[in-house]
């Protein structure tokens, strides 16, 4: 019995010092790995960026692979939050692609499991606005990517024909492209744009142009009751429908489709929609960029503000470096890189430095000769800085409701107090 025993005691510990072996070999065959994974989602945009970046990167370091895969948004989020949320990292990327309204939702739950990038980047040769989303607790997370910044697009032929030029719709607030958009209707039959009632993208940048969010600047406790960029906001939103001059739409290929085929005649939102907007080549030279309207008798609202965007992330797992290595010399720092990325794909990116270019400055044909990258570039540093915190989209799926109700007589008031108390028992 003694020797049955000795001999299980033996076989245990050789199965023990086996195992422990075996971990290390594998640890540090993840530490020295050569291969890095990356995850984002849009291909003809975030994932070609990435192509390119990998490409760059490629004459600084060819010993590293970088695998790129697509899956969409969607997708990505729950992946990381049923990873993160049982405690593993196994199957995660080194890198991911994640929208800056969603960034602290992730940062503030899973802190431990994102790398810190402070100090390996230069945070001031980024747009200061995208430094409080890939930010948490002083540290750095994020490298930002593109910007959102948005531009009030305008079709210059419709002026012309209510008797306004480019200047007089530049630098003015939302009560002046009121006035101008009532001309344009009674000139043309055109209505001056489209407006969604389930996205509230138009409140996001109208606040968001006075320094205003939808939370306090702590990211956490609900700033809707009493927000005086709100209620402005809110009341813009309602004249511009008693005034009849916006179009219903449901859904993207509506929205897209209301501009493509003329029947409005501006388009307020973030940079990426250039592309679509060129798509109908017809229109070629009848349109220009102006700046976003400022929000009326708002202290301190600007003309420049934001809609959308992402930054890169780095998770703490194996191969940690190299995936900060890679993202420091490609979208840190590279502005020759951000040359090709306007040039092939229209990505404005966030870093400054890349505004000296010369592919940031090119004249635009289609916009009647309009610098609209270089005009970009300069707004992109106007917008104020807020911070999004963790729950824009479940706030917003409140103010949705809450809109329907103001819309139908509801004071603006109340609409925002209930809005506040529906909010302060949500995200508890």
């Amino acid at each position: 019995m003694k020797k049955i025993l000795a001999l299980l005691v033996v076989s245990i510990l050789m199965l023990s010092a086996c195992s422990s072996g075996d971990s290390d070999k594998t640890a540090d065959k993840s530490k020295d790995t050569n291969e890095i994974t990356v995850w984002a989602w849009d291909p003809n945009f975030n994932i070609k960026a990435m192509e390119i970046a990998k490409e760059a990167y490629a004459s600084e370091n060819s010993d590293v692979k970088v695998n790129i895969v697509e899956n969409a948004q969607d997708d990505i989020i729950q992946k990381l939050n049923t990873a993160l949320s049982s405690g593993t990292t196994k199957g995660l990327p080194n890198i991911v692609l994640i929208e800056d309204y969603r960034a602290q939702s992730f940062l503030q739950a899973y802190p431990d499991a994102f790398h810190k990038i402070t100090g390996s980047i230069n945070v001031d040769d980024f747009a200061p606005y995208k430094i409080a989303p890939t930010s948490y607790e002083g540290e750095n997370y994020g490298v930002p990517f593109d910007t959102g910044v948005a531009g009030f697009y305008v079709r210059t032929d419709y002026l012309e024909e209510a008797g306004y030029s480019v200047e007089d719709i530049t630098n003015v607030d939302w009560d002046k492209f009121i006035e101008v958009g009532k001309k344009i209707k009674e000139t043309t039959g055109k209505d001056l744009l489209t407006l969604d009632p389930n996205d509230l993208g138009q409140i996001r940048m109208m606040i968001q142009s006075s320094g205003s969010w939808y939370l306090k600047e702590d990211g956490v406790t609900p700033n809707l009751a009493g927000n005086e960029a709100l209620t402005k906001a809110f009341e813009v939103y309602k004249s511009i429908l008693d005034a009849n001059i916006a179009k219903p739409v449901s859904d993207w290929s509506q929205f897209l489709a209301a501009f493509n085929s003329g029947d409005v005649a501006s388009v307020p939102t973030g940079n990426w929609i250039t592309p679509s907007v060129k798509a109908e080549a017809s229109q070629s030279g009848n349109w220009a960029v102006v700046p976003f309207p400022t929000l009326p008798g708002i202290e301190g609202s600007v003309n420049a503000s934001n809609l959308g965007g992402s930054s890169w992330y780095v998770l703490d797992v194996a191969g940690k470096e190299n995936a900060v290595d890679f993202l420091t010399k490609t979208f840190g720092s590279n502005a020759d890189m951000y040359q090709t990325l306007v040039t092939e794909i229209g990505a404005i990116g966030s870093y400054m430095p890349a505004a000296e270019g010369e592919a940031y400055q090119a004249a635009d044909e289609f916009f009647g000769g309009q610098k609209i990258i270089s005009d970009f570039s300069t707004w992109t540093e106007e917008i104020p800085q807020v911070n999004y915190g963790l729950h824009t989209y479940a706030l917003e799926d409140i103010l949705v409701v809450e809109m329907q109700n103001y819309l139908k007589g509801k004071s603006i008031d109340d609409v925002l107090k209930d809005a506040q108390k529906q909010a302060e028992a949500q995200v508890k």
